[in-house]
């Protein structure tokens, strides 16, 4: 079950410093600097801030049509009236243009961006068996399956948005702080009876105004961002617990555990309710503030330039050109108030993310350091002075050495919660915790079956085929070893898409692994308690096949069952405290003649 991710939390206190754009670079540094589609990207940059680029400069085009136009307007002079819509026109075509371009480049970027994202998290979320680890010794990552496929797509689209904004800011700031001075040249000040002057009296007037704004933005918003981080992490939660009722519907119908389900479900709801209804109270603080900043800031030039414009001094073309420069600078200067709720979002999303790298880290480190268990490549099966622990310490197996030839099997035996299946993790290289030496033949040649088998999603051929089965193989072949499995009735099914973990029962996924084995025929088998779900018989006759027609396999068994002892040539007893005990003596008479094989020396 998802816990609260401690590692990813937001800060107490969240803020935009240097930490945070530390982990920005971090996350989206390598796919411009080191990827092999940076060349494509920094051309979709450059091309994005030039179709910008060009907007701001049709947008001082514009500013300075105002004072034309409406210069026109009050003289009634419709010649050139006519004319400046005539230029309006063109320059509304352009800014089309431009703004049709650019968002669609941006969303290229985005959408190559998130590829090469969602590429570079699976290889490493999946390298050295990581997503293993991190379920097993890391929980505290809530949600893993959410951070590729949906925040690294937030990410990259809020990083390219406000990159994008950020630069149309500076670049309005940048051309039209200059003219809002020059214009400031004409605007009086009236007090004390006489008029007054005061240089670049517009542009301090947007710097103060977008200073205040953007501080009482930061106050009044700054709580989004975490409430952001907490809503995605618990609507996921919720997700996830009706997921798991799915993934588990007939186990709960069997057990009417309707009520404890709705509970569960109600329970997680609420907090998901909570922590929303938290969020939209600040949202409308947040609206409340931003509406009225937004609306003053229409009227504030009209106010400054009042004065000049009754004394006749100014025009009314004059007054609306600077009414647009004025509203570009201010709003350039207070980009990041007006913005504040979208970087908090993108805040939250760079926290999780920042969590969930941290998170693969570690994993990394722990396959990397202290001490572990040595492995080569091998024609047999040797382990040498072996020793297992829990992360706690715990001993497990304590030097533990055995050699498995081809053709040998080897029954692994003991209480429950011994650590069997520990071993058998250890022999494929995914327990890391101990010391020692295992040598098996890798790739293809080596096959694990769990408990229970995992059925990929398509169809009943693709299960049979996982992993390296033979997409080529014929219907006959696939016909006939789900007949030899006993699962003839699946014969008519087999390419129908099913989710079939939920379609088959367990002893059918069982019997379903086994065809499996007989197709791949791999040179090793490692089978952790593969038939727990069937009957005596049927397990019999699954062993029995095995025998048959794998007879040079080599078969390593965790079970129970006393009737698994005759179609084991060897035994291995784990006990409390990491102690062991291995049975090399002859084979039982009545074992069938294709197990019949000399223990290897111990």
């Amino acid at each position: 079950m998802p816990t609260a991710d401690t590692h990813g939390a937001p800060p107490r206190h969240p803020h935009f410093g240097r930490a945070f754009f530390r982990d920005v670079w971090r996350l989206a540094g390598p796919y411009f600097t080191a990827s092999e589609d940076r060349w494509r990207a920094r051309g979709l940059v450059a091309l994005i801030l030039a179709a910008t680029a060009g907007l701001v400069y049709i947008n001082l085009r514009i500013t300075t049509w105002y004072n034309a136009f409406y210069d026109a307007l009050q003289h009634y002079d419709s010649g050139h009236y006519w004319g400046l819509l005539g230029q309006f026109a063109l320059l509304a075509f352009a800014a089309i243009a431009l703004g049709v371009y650019q968002t669609y480049l941006s969303q290229l970027l985005d959408l190559r961006w998130r590829r090469w994202l969602t590429g570079s998290f699976l290889t490493r979320y999946l390298s050295a068996r990581t997503y293993y680890h991190l379920e097993l010794f890391r929980r505290t990552q809530d949600n893993p399956d959410q951070r590729i496929a949906d925040d690294l797509s937030a990410f990259a689209q809020s990083a390219s948005t406000l990159f994008t904004g950020l630069f149309s800011a500076a670049s309005n700031l940048i051309v039209f702080i200059g003219l809002l001075w020059v214009l400031s040249a004409k605007v009086l000040l009236s007090w004390g009876g006489a008029e007054h002057h005061v240089p670049g009296l517009l542009v301090w007037v947007a710097l103060f105004y977008a200073a205040a704004w953007t501080w009482g933005a930061s106050r009044v918003a700054n709580p989004l961002i975490g409430l952001n981080y907490d809503q995605q992490r618990l609507q996921a939660d919720f997700r996830y617990a009706l997921m798991r009722l799915r993934e588990n519907s007939e186990a709960v119908a069997f057990y009417r555990g309707e009520a404890k389900e709705r509970t569960t479900f109600d329970r997680r709801f609420d907090r998901v309710y909570d922590n929303y209804a938290r969020l939209i109270l600040r949202q409308k603080r947040f609206n409340w503030f931003s509406a009225y900043f937004n609306q003053f800031a229409i009227i504030l030039p009209f106010l400054v330039a009042a004065s000049a414009y009754f004394a006749r001094v100014v025009q009314l073309g004059f007054l609306m050109q600077v009414s647009s420069a004025f509203g570009n600078v201010q709003s350039a200067f207070a980009y990041l108030a007006q913005s504040y709720d979208s970087l908090a979002q993108w805040h939250a999303v760079v926290d999780r993310l920042r969590g969930f790298v941290n998170l693969i880290e570690e994993v990394e480190a722990l396959q990397a350091d202290g001490p572990r268990v040595r492995r080569a490549r091998a024609d047999v099966l040797q382990v040498r002075n072996l020793t297992l622990t829990l992360p706690n310490g715990a001993t497990l197996v304590d030097s533990l050495s055995l050699q498995v030839l081809p053709g040998d099997r080897l029954l692994i035996t003991g209480p429950s919660g011994i650590g069997k299946s520990t071993l058998l993790r250890a022999l494929a290289g995914l327990w890391p915790f101990g010391e020692g030496e295992v040598a098996l033949p890798t790739g293809e040649a080596s096959l694990f079956l769990p408990q229970r088998p995992y059925l990929p999603l398509g169809s009943l051929r693709e299960a049979l085929l996982y992993p390296a089965g033979d997409p080529q193989t014929p219907d006959a072949r696939l016909q006939t070893l789900l007949t030899q499995v006993g699962l003839p009735a699946l014969i008519p099914r087999l390419d129908a898409l099913e989710p079939w973990s939920h379609v088959l029962s367990l002893g059918e996924q069982q019997r379903l692994a086994f065809a499996r084995v007989l197709l791949q025929r791999p040179d090793f088998l490692f089978l952790d308690e593969a038939t727990s779900a069937l009957d005596e018989p049927s397990e019999r006759a699954l062993y029995a096949r095995l025998a048959e027609a794998l007879p040079k396999t080599a078969i390593v068994s965790v079970g129970h069952r006393s009737t698994l002892h005759e179609f084991h040539s060897r035994r291995l007893q784990l006990r409390p405290k990491g102690e062991w005990w291995s049975d090399a003596e002859s084979p039982p008479e009545n074992l069938p003649p294709q197990l019949a094989l000399v223990p290897p020396d111990s």
